[in-house]
């Protein structure tokens, strides 16, 4: 099982190793003080992908509509189980404010889950991080940041650094006074400075 430290004993020293690296970090992490970083442990990674898949593109505001008009759907569950999913008509899935290409990518998603490709939680846990995003990303509309959000979010993994987020170039853009941001590319070869931290690395880019 691949556990992963969210102790705020951890967030310290992953906080002190960026510091550490040069007077922007140092500077950048004393204004926001500690991390406070939280996970949301005990999701299921059908759950996790659904829910990451209704945020895409989207203002978190209207990600979270959609969710809650789905979730009205089945008001004795949580969460709506694969084969509920899958028996709901594209045209109420359209209701809840789910696009086409949506609609499609959270159905293959389900009928993924019942076929055994989507993981259950204890299957993910014992997953090294690219094992996990190579076999989620064969997924349609399952991209690599989809899969990171599982990672950080649902998995509770501190070293993932999502290169293609917006937030996490524009976060080090501001952080070192840059005039455009780096490429995904160009953030990855920056990122290999903040292993094994580069979870909170990202945290931190995302609040600058």
């Amino acid at each position: 099982m691949m556990l992963a430290d969210l102790s705020p004993e951890a967030y310290h020293e992953a906080a002190q190793h960026l510091a550490a690296l040069d007077p922007d970090w140092s500077r950048h992490i004393a204004a926001i003080g500690p991390c406070l970083h939280q996970a949301t442990p005990g999701r299921e990674p059908y759950e996790a992908l659904v829910r990451a898949i209704a945020y895409q593109q989207l203002h978190a505001r209207a990600a979270e509509a959609i969710l809650g008009r789905l979730l009205a759907l089945f008001p004795a569950d949580d969460f709506p189980q694969p084969e509920q999913l899958l028996a709901v008509s594209p045209e109420t899935l359209r209701a809840c404010g789910f696009s086409a290409s949506k609609l499609v990518t959270v159905q293959g998603i389900a009928q993924a889950t019942l076929e055994g490709l989507v993981p259950t939680r204890e299957q993910a846990l014992t997953m090294a991080d690219e094992a996990l995003i190579e076999r989620l990303v064969a997924l349609r509309g399952v991209g690599r940041w989809t899969v990171e959000m599982l990672l950080i979010y649902s998995l509770g993994r501190s070293d993932i650094l999502p290169v293609d987020d917006f937030g996490v170039r524009e976060g080090y853009r501001r952080l070192k006074g840059l005039e455009t941001a780096p490429t995904p590319a160009q953030m990855r070869s920056l990122g290999g400075a903040w292993r094994p931290f580069r979870t909170v690395a990202a945290w931190y880019l995302w609040r600058a």
